[in-house]
């Protein structure tokens, strides 16, 4: 198989020539422009998952010798987590090669964060395949770069924190109420509310419930560590 210009591109940008390139077209295909002679990337994705998270958990384990299960956790949730594999995957210009069906191109698929996030496991599973584990981890790392020695060492997603925030001082759990939602069902954007049971609250507007609830349950934090 015969890669593209903008593949051969994309290959250059990832720092990998794969030997069987219908791997990498493969992981670059979303489920959206599936057929029957055409497979999309969401197994390669199960495994990339795997794979990134072996790679990060190990590099965690070696980077902090003395580090306590309940300390390397959420530095590894950091590191792996939609949010982080979005952005690496905006590094190398992923979203500019995705094989996307109509809907989801017109409805912005290129830069949802979801789908990058996904689309760049996909990847990282096509080069485990192509190469093997070893050549993974060392592409893993170099695209992670400084994100895995300077992750915070309390490094917690929002909902995480606000949560821990709440039962410090034997609170109720904070509730996720969804306040509005928009636009066509192909591309809806969520306005979710973060709300404590004494009666703070805070409310965030994005493109999936989860990002929505993150980004909220993080503006309600912030606002409490403010007024504290």
């Amino acid at each position: 198989m015969k890669l593209s210009a903008e593949l051969k591109s994309f290959q250059d940008r990832l720092g990998h020539t794969f030997k069987r390139p219908e791997l990498l077209a493969q992981a670059v295909t979303h489920a959206s422009m599936s057929s029957a002679n055409r497979d999309d990337n969401q197994r390669l994705e199960f495994l990339g998952d795997r794979v990134l998270g072996l790679v990060m958990a190990e590099a965690l384990l070696k980077l902090d010798t003395g580090a306590t299960e309940g300390q390397l956790a959420p530095r590894f949730n950091a590191l792996v987590r939609k949010e982080t594999c979005a952005d690496v995957a905006r590094q190398i210009d992923l979203g500019a090669v995705l094989r996307l069906g109509r809907s989801e191109m017109l409805s912005g698929g290129r830069r949802k964060q979801a789908l990058l996030g996904d689309s760049i496991e996909a990847v990282l599973a096509a080069v485990y395949l192509d190469a093997g584990f070893e050549t993974a981890k060392t592409l893993i790392l170099r695209l992670w770069g400084d994100r895995v020695k300077n992750v915070d060492e309390d490094a917690r997603d929002a909902k995480t924190a606000l949560q821990e925030w709440a039962q410090a001082r034997g609170l109720q759990p904070p509730s996720y109420v969804e306040v509005s939602r928009a636009g066509p069902d192909h591309a809806p954007v969520f306005t979710i509310a973060a709300e404590l049971e004494t009666g703070e609250r805070r409310e965030a507007t994005a493109g999936s419930k989860r990002q929505a609830e993150q980004a909220a349950a993080g503006n309600l934090l912030s606002a409490l560590e403010q007024s504290a």
